[in-house]
């Protein structure tokens, strides 16, 4: 991950003015409407995204993004259940409260999964969901293979999304007192294999707030072009996606795109 050395005072101010935890810029959130176009770019591209490597059977969750529910993630399962994977929805809903009674519900059914299937679940999450899902596996890494967000808000600060006052509308404060401070340290990432795709043109999480920094066990971001709501349809992201999950276990490695689709992945600078 590159980083910036500010050499001087109006460099270290405009540092600290660009990096300050902030929501996105609002031409973006205004339009978000993009992701109607991101829908059709799947359907199109079905056929071809029914060629992507194929998966080994093993179990998927997928949890949806704040005030979504399993609708949301239908043509992604779908999609994922093509490639060969056992994809499920999550059992709690409409993503709206984070508190315990969600936690047992999730916790539940990893535990389901994990021991019906005899293997480790991979967990993708959407905004989120994305969340929620890195923090099941730090509760529960012995039984997670890998981790996906898609366009999570992953820092401790709130202000790097849209949607921070109402999610403390419906949540409060109380998401950060479960679990003796368990959601705190969102930054950080779980003891498995994690991968945190972003889009610079989101307009509910800002960008910054989905970078994972480097720490003790294997992590990365992939940039793609795309819009928040559009991120679980997007077909870049399907193919980051498929990438990732088609991975031997204990076998993970940075995401490399093929020459010819390079261009679907800019470089992140951070």
């Amino acid at each position: 991950m590159a980083s910036i050395a500010p050499n001087s005072a109006m460099e270290a101010d405009r540092f600290l003015e660009e990096t300050k935890a902030k929501p996105p810029h609002r031409f973006w959130t205004l339009t978000e409407g993009r992701a109607f176009f991101e829908l059709g770019a799947f359907y199109a591209s079905r056929p071809m995204l029914s060629q992507l490597p194929k998966g080994d059977g093993h179990a998927v969750m997928v949890l949806p993004g704040f005030m979504a529910t399993n609708s949301s993630t239908v043509p992604m399962r779908r999609l994922l259940r093509d490639l060969g994977y056992d994809a499920h929805g999550w059992d709690a809903g409409r993503n709206v409260r984070v508190n315990e009674e969600l936690l047992q519900v999730i916790e539940a059914q990893l535990k389901e999964l994990f021991e019906n299937t005899g293997r480790k679940v991979s967990l993708i999450g959407w905004s989120l969901g994305g969340v929620l899902a890195r923090e099941l596996a730090k509760l529960h890494p012995e039984k997670v293979r890998l981790v996906i967000s898609l366009g999570s808000p992953i820092s401790d600060d709130r202000n790097h999304t849209s949607a921070a006052r109402l999610f403390k509308f419906f949540n409060g404060d109380e998401p950060e007192q479960l679990r003796d401070g368990q959601f705190q340290g969102l930054d950080v990432a779980p003891p498995v294999p994690t991968t945190s795709i972003l889009t610079k043109t989101d307009g509910v999480v800002h960008w910054r707030g989905s970078v994972q920094k480097k720490g003790e066990f294997p992590s990365e971001n992939i940039e793609v072009y795309a819009s928040h709501l559009g991120l679980g349809v997007n077909p870049s992201v399907m193919i980051a996606m498929a990438d990732r999950l088609a991975q031997k276990e204990g076998t993970w490695k940075p995401f490399k795109p093929s020459a010819m689709r390079r261009w679907m992945f800019p470089k992140l600078d951070v």
